[in-house]
C-alpha cells in the first residue's frame, strides 16, 4: 500500500494567505498601517498576497485554454508549462497601488505604459506576435512616457540636440531593459527573482532620497514577485507556471521606467549615472554581450536578424553549460546581481573618488564573470 499523499506546501499556505488578504481589505486595518507610517509594508503585503492567490487561478485558466509553453530544442524545460503568470503579477501590482491611492500623474502614466506592454506580451503568449511589431509598440509607449516627463536628463535639455539625445537614450534604456528581462525568462525563477532583487535596491535608494512614490511602486513589484516566485521556482520540482512574455516585459518596462523617473544623487553626476547602471548591470551585461558576440561570429548581419534571432547563448544558458545545474546557474546570477546592487547602496553616500573605485571594482567583477562565461560557452 502506498503511504499518505503529501500535501504541497503551496496548498498549506494558501488559506492563511487568503485570510491575510481579506484582513488587508478592511479599511481600519489599512488606516492602522498608514497611521504608523508603514504604508510601504501594507503595499508589499497586499501585492504579495493577491499575487499568491491569483497565480493558481491563472494556471488553471492557462491549462483550460491551452496557453502553454511547449518545449523545443532551444528551451531548457522538458514539459509543457502554463503561461499567464504575468497576468497575476500585473493585476496584483496594479491593484495594490490603486488600493493605496498611488495616483501621481507620472506614476499612472508609467503603470499604464507597463500594462500596454504587458497586454501586448499576453497576446504574444496566446497567439504569437512578430518581434518587430512588439518592438515598435514598445518604442511608441516609451515616446508617450517622455511626453509626460519621464525622460533622461543626461544631455542639455535646453537645446533641440540635447532633447533628442535624451529622447533616444530613454528609448534605448527602457526598451533595452524590457527585452533584456524578457530574455532572462528562460529558466525557472530567473526573471522573477531578478526583478525582485532589482526592486529591492530601487526601493532602498528611493527611501534614502525621499521618493516615496517610486519606493511604493518598487515594493509593489517586489511583493508581486515574492507572491509568484513559490510557483515559479520550486525546490525539487519544475516551475508550475511561467511569467510569459506578459509578465517579463511588464516587469522589465516598469523597472526600467522607474530608473528614469527617479533621481539618484544631488549634483553628483558620476553617482547619479553609476547607481542605476550597477542595479541593472546583469541585464545590461547580457544584452551587450550577446549582441557583440552574435555580430562578431556572424550569427546576425542586420537589425532585422538581430531582433528575430533566438538562441541559447544568454548568460543563464552559458552558466548552465558550465555548472550543469539549472538552480546553480540561477542562484549564481542572483548573487552576482545582489553583489552589484550592494555596491550601488554604498555608492549612494560615497565621495566622487570612492564612487570611481566602486565602479572600477564592479568592472573587474564583470571581467572575471566574462572569463567564466567564456568557459561555459566553450563547453
Amino acid at each position: 500500500m502506498s503511504g499518505p499523499k503529501k500535501i504541497s506546501p503551496l496548498r498549506i499556505f494558501y488559506p492563511p494567505v487568503i485570510l491575510l488578504f481579506l484582513i488587508l481589505l478592511l479599511p481600519w486595518f489599512r488606516g492602522f498601517f498608514f497611521d504608523l507610517g508603514i504604508r510601504w509594508l501594507y503595499i508589499l503585503l497586499f501585492s504579495f498576497s493577491l499575487c499568491y492567490i491569483l497565480t493558481p487561478c491563472m494556471r488553471w485558466v492557462a491549462l483550460k485554454f491551452d496557453i502553454v509553453d511547449i518545449p523545443d530544442e532551444r528551451k531548457i524545460h522538458s514539459k509543457s508549462t502554463p503561461l499567464l503568470g504575468g497576468v497575476a503579477v500585473m493585476v496584483a501590482l496594479s491593484t495594490s497601488l490603486g488600493a493605496n491611492m498611488v495616483l501621481e500623474k507620472e506614476m499612472l502614466v508609467l503603470l499604464s505604459g507597463g500594462l500596454v506592454v504587458g497586454v501586448v506580451g499576453l497576446l504574444d503568449d496566446c497567439r504569437g506576435i512578430p518581434a518587430a511589431i512588439k518592438l515598435v509598440i514598445q518604442v511608441i509607449v516609451v515616446l508617450i512616457l517622455t511626453r509626460s516627463g519621464i525622460i533622461l536628463d543626461l544631455c542639455c535639455p535646453m537645446t533641440s540636440w540635447g532633447y533628442m539625445g535624451n529622447l533616444i537614450l530613454t528609448v534605448i534604456w527602457i526598451v533595452g531593459i524590457t527585452n533584456a528581462m524578457n530574455f532572462f525568462d528562460g529558466m525557472d525563477g530567473l526573471a522573477t527573482g531578478l526583478s525582485a532583487i532589482i526592486a529591492i535596491f530601487i526601493a532602498i535608494v528611493s527611501f534614502q532620497t525621499s521618493q516615496p512614490f517610486m519606493g511604493w511602486i518598487a515594493l509593489a513589484v517586489l511583493g508581486s514577485c515574492i507572491g509568484f516566485l513559490p510557483f515559479n521556482f520550486r525546490p525539487k520540482k519544475p516551475a508550475a507556471i511561467f511569467l510569459g512574455d506578459a509578465g517579463s516585459t511588464f516587469l522589465g518596462f516598469v523597472l526600467g521606467a522607474l530608473a528614469i523617473k527617479g533621481y539618484w544623487a544631488d549634483n553628483r553626476p558620476i553617482v547619479s549615472f553609476a547607481t542605476p547602471i550597477l542595479i541593472f548591470w546583469i541585464l545590461i551585461f547580457d544584452m551587450a554581450y550577446i549582441t557583440i558576440e552574435r555580430i562578431v561570429t556572424g550569427k546576425v548581419k542586420n537589425f532585422k536578424e538581430w531582433i528575430d534571432y533566438v538562441g541559447t547563448d544568454h548568460l543563464h544558458h552559458r552558466l548552465y553549460a558550465l555548472l550543469g545545474n539549472k538552480r546553480g546557474a540561477v542562484l549564481t546570477i542572483f548573487l552576482f546581481s545582489a553583489t552589484l546592487g550592494l555596491s550601488s547602496i554604498v555608492l549612494r553616500n560615497a565621495r566622487t573618488i570612492d564612487a570611481l573605485v566602486l565602479v572600477l571594482q564592479a568592472f573587474l567583477i564583470v571581467i572575471i564573470f566574462t572569463i567564466i562565461e567564456y568557459a561555459g560557452r566553450s563547453r
